[in-house]
């Protein structure tokens, strides 16, 4: 077997840790670009698209939101999914110092410390799902109920779009 040079997330030494069966996607990418450009630039199906999201509450503590790339976070129901009045997103620029990637290369497996994290319903029934591989120009394509299960998620409603087809 020749050796691969491929260079592992921190996200996929998890998932291999935990024999989490998942599939790369790389794509060239000198800096951020958003989602649905992902999207565009794989060729992906854009409904099984997910990006990482993370808020702060008043407390201070951060939550971590996945939702589908082309939706927003509903704060007033991402924060009743957490227990908190208020939830806010946080600033770009504090982005690598509470998980430990960078604005376009986060990922809900293997942050710094383990937030709680919630992984819109939309994505339960769905076979697969592609989130960031952990840095900029890698996605990965794995079950839904095997991100939840890496990333001790749960499953809720935090776009308002549970149940659109």
């Amino acid at each position: 077997m020749a050796k691969n040079k491929e260079i592992k997330t921190n996200a996929m030494r998890i998932l291999d840790r935990m024999k989490i069966p998942y599939r790369q996607y790389t794509y060239e990418c000198g800096e951020f670009v958003d989602g649905l450009q992902t999207v565009a630039i794989l060729g992906l199906d854009p409904q099984k698209v997910y990006k990482t999201l993370v808020t702060v509450g008043a407390g201070k503590e951060y939550f971590v939101f996945v939702i589908p790339v082309a939706e927003e976070l509903d704060l007033k129901l991402a924060a009743r999914a957490v227990g908190q009045k208020a939830l806010e997103m946080i600033h770009v620029k504090e982005i690598n110092q509470v998980t430990g990637y960078i604005r376009g290369g986060c990922t809900a497996v293997g942050m710094k410390k383990q937030y709680v994290t919630v992984i819109d319903s939309s994505a339960e029934p769905l076979p697969s799902m592609v989130v960031s591989g952990g840095r900029i120009g890698s996605q990965i394509e794995l079950a839904p109920a095997d991100l939840c299960r890496a990333a001790n998620a749960r499953f809720a409603d935090v776009t308002g779009k549970a149940g659109e087809a």
